[in-house]
C-alpha cells in the first residue's frame, strides 16, 4: 500500500472521455514585464534620475548601513517625502589611491551627469526596435560567422517619449548531415537542464522533441502593440495553466488561391520554429530512451466551409490539453505525463481586406491521480486459543437460572471441566 496504483495508458479514443471527466480550466495572469509609473510622485516612491550621456533611467540613491558591521550599501533608493539621515562605514585598503578613484569620495559623483525628474515618466511607448544576432558555430571549429538584423521604427519629434527595445542572440550549429544525429542526441540533450528527477517539478519547463532534438515547449506571446511576437515565445511550465492572445498580420488582400498558404502560415505560427512531435513523460527524459517519450495527438480543423463561397477555414485557437498523474511512493510522489493533445479550432475567414487575425492559445493541465486506499492501522493481537473453548460455559450461563432444577447440570459441568484439565 506504499505505492500508487499503476496509471492507465491514454489513447486517442479515450482522451476526450478522461479530459471531460477530470478537466478544469484556470488561468494565470501573465506577469507584467514593463514597469508602470504614475503621473506624479507618491510618498515613499523612488525619485527617478536620468543620465543624459548614456540614456539610462535610474533612481536617486541614499547609502545606508548593512548588517552588524555597518558597511555602506549604495543601492538603497531615496523615497519621496521620506526625510531621514543615514550613516555607514567604508573601508579603504589604500586611502590615498581611493581618494582619487573611488566615486564615494568624489563630491561631483553625487550631482554630476544626471538630472532629477520632476514627475515620473508617463509617456506612451512607441513601436519597439529589435536587434537580432545570428551566430553560426561548429562543434569542433568554434564560431563560423556572425550576422545582425535590425527592425527600426520612426520616432516622432516629441521630447517626452520612450522606446521599447528587444535584443535577441540566436545560435545555430553548422554540421555535416552525417553528424547531425549525433549532435541531436548528444549535444542538445545535455544543454537543457532537467525539469525534475525523475518526475516533473511544478513550474519547470516542459520538454518536447522534434526529430530527436530536445527543447522547451513554448506558445505564442504578445508584444506591447498586441501583435504576435516573431522572436519571443512564452515557455510553458508544468502545472501552470496559461492563456495567451495576440494578432497575426496577413496580406492586405487575399485571394481564394491563397487559402492553403494562409492556413499553413497560421499553423506554423502556433507551432513555432520546429513542429513538436514527442512529449517527455518525465522531467529527466533522455532523447535516446524511447519509453520516456509519448507522441502528441494532433487534431487539425476541417477545411470545409458552409454557406460561404469566398471563405477560408483558418486555425484561430490552439488548445493544448495535458493529462498527468502522480506515481511512486506515497512519501515521495513523482509527477509524470500520461497524454497530450493539440486541439485546433478554426473559424471562416473572408478574403476582404483582412490584415490582422486574432489567435488564442490555451494550455490546461489535468490531474488524473488515482489515490489508493489509506493504509491499515496497527495489527491486532492474534489469539492462539480455539475459538469455541468457552462454548459450554456460555451455553450454561444463557440457560434460565433455576437453583433447584439446574443444580445437577452445574455439578455435571464441573465434573467435565475437572476431567479435561486433569487429563
Amino acid at each position: 500500500l506504499d505505492y500508487f496504483q499503476q496509471p492507465q495508458d491514454i489513447k486517442e479514443s479515450d482522451f476526450v472521455e478522461f479530459f471531460e471527466k477530470y478537466g478544469r480550466h484556470s488561468f494565470l495572469a501573465p506577469s507584467q514585464v514593463q514597469p508602470s509609473f504614475s503621473a506624479f510622485y507618491r510618498a515613499g516612491d523612488p525619485i527617478l534620475i536620468y543620465f543624459d550621456s548614456s540614456s539610462i533611467l535610474s533612481m536617486l540613491r541614499q547609502p545606508v548601513k548593512m548588517g552588524a558591521s555597518g558597511l555602506c550599501a549604495d543601492g538603497n533608493p531615496a523615497g519621496f517625502l521620506d526625510s531621514k539621515s543615514t550613516s555607514c562605514t567604508r573601508i579603504f585598503a589604500n586611502l590615498s589611491k581611493s581618494c582619487m578613484t573611488d566615486p564615494a569620495l568624489d563630491a561631483a559623483s553625487y550631482y554630476r551627469d544626471f538630472t532629477v525628474l520632476k514627475v515620473p515618466i508617463n509617456d506612451t511607448i512607441v513601436q519597439s526596435m529589435k536587434v537580432i544576432y545570428e551566430i553560426e558555430y561548429s562543434g569542433t571549429s568554434g564560431i563560423q560567422s556572425v550576422s545582425v538584423q535590425f527592425k527600426v521604427s520612426n520616432i516622432s519629434g516629441n521630447s517626452r517619449s520612450s522606446l521599447l527595445q528587444h535584443f535577441t542572440m540566436h545560435f545555430w550549429v553548422s554540421i555535416s548531415p552525417s553528424s547531425l544525429e549525433f549532435y541531436r542526441t548528444r549535444t542538445l540533450s545535455h544543454t537543457l537542464p532537467r525539469s525534475g528527477n525523475p518526475g516533473y517539478i511544478s513550474g519547470a519547463p516542459l520538454l518536447i522533441a522534434n526529430g530527436g532534438a530536445m527543447q522547451h515547449m513554448s506558445v505564442l506571446w504578445s508584444e506591447s502593440g498586441g501583435s504576435c511576437s516573431q522572436f519571443f515565445r512564452h515557455i510553458v511550465q508544468f502545472g501552470m495553466n496559461v492563456r495567451t492572445g495576440c494578432k497575426i498580420s496577413l496580406s492586405p488582400v487575399l485571394e481564394d488561391s491563397n487559402c492553403s498558404y494562409t492556413q499553413q502560415k497560421l499553423y506554423k505560427a502556433f507551432q513555432g520554429m520546429n513542429r513538436t512531435e514527442d512529449f517527455a513523460i518525465i522531467g529527466s527524459a533522455h532523447s535516446t530512451q524511447a519509453d520516456e517519450w509519448i507522441t502528441i495527438l494532433i487534431r487539425n480543423c476541417s477545411v470545409q466551409v458552409v454557406n460561404c463561397t469566398s471563405c477560408c477555414m483558418v486555425p484561430v485557437t490552439l488548445e493544448i490539453q495535458i493529462l498527468w498523474t502522480k506515481v511512486g511512493l506515497l512519501s515521495n510522489p513523482q509527477a509524470q505525463i500520461l497524454g497530450a493533445r493539440y486541439f485546433y479550432q478554426c473559424h471562416p475567414l473572408k478574403f476582404l481586406n483582412v490584415s490582422m487575425v486574432p489567435v488564442t492559445t490555451v494550455v490546461t493541465f489535468t490531474d488524473m491521480t488515482d489515490w489508493p486506499e489509506p493504509p491499515r492501522g496497527q495489527p491486532q493481537m492474534h489469539w492462539k486459543l480455539p475459538f469455541d473453548i468457552f462454548f459450554p460455559i456460555k451455553v450454561a450461563l444463557n440457560v434460565e437460572r433455576s437453583y433447584r432444577g439446574d443444580l445437577a447440570g452445574y455439578f455435571l459441568l464441573i465434573l467435565i471441566m475437572s476431567s479435561i484439565f486433569c487429563f
